[in-house]
């Protein structure tokens, strides 16, 4: 994974497509090329059921400019790891332990995610 430095949850990307002050600021100065996406940010993007036809096109861009990682049995070992330290959600768990498997820099706005990794 050359030149991958971060891994981007879900509410940043959504963040940074509504304009949020709070998900703008911390991917600024950030290129698309140095971040990734886990499979989990890509179904709960393109998975919610309100989303425009407008939104899914941004969506698809914007992942389309990042590396998308799979799960593999690493990772799965990470998120069994993380569920049985502390309480997440799977979602959530999965994503935390692509980056940890990764070794990325997670951003997200979930402060309580941040704060278990």
């Amino acid at each position: 994974m050359n030149g991958i430095k971060y891994l981007l949850d879900t509410n940043i990307i959504i963040g940074v497509i509504k304009g949020n002050e709070q998900a703008t600021s911390l991917v600024n100065g950030i290129k698309l090329y140095s971040c990734a996406f886990s499979v989990i940010t890509r179904m709960e993007l393109l998975g919610f059921s309100g989303i425009t036809e407008h939104e899914e096109r941004i969506f698809k861009v914007l992942l389309s400019k990042m590396e998308r990682l799979s799960l593999n049995k690493d990772i799965e070992d990470a998120t069994i790891k993380l569920r049985r330290q502390r309480r997440i959600k799977l979602p959530d768990a999965i994503i935390a332990a692509t980056a940890i498997t990764y070794n990325l820099e997670l951003l997200t706005l979930d402060k309580d995610l941040s704060s278990k990794l």
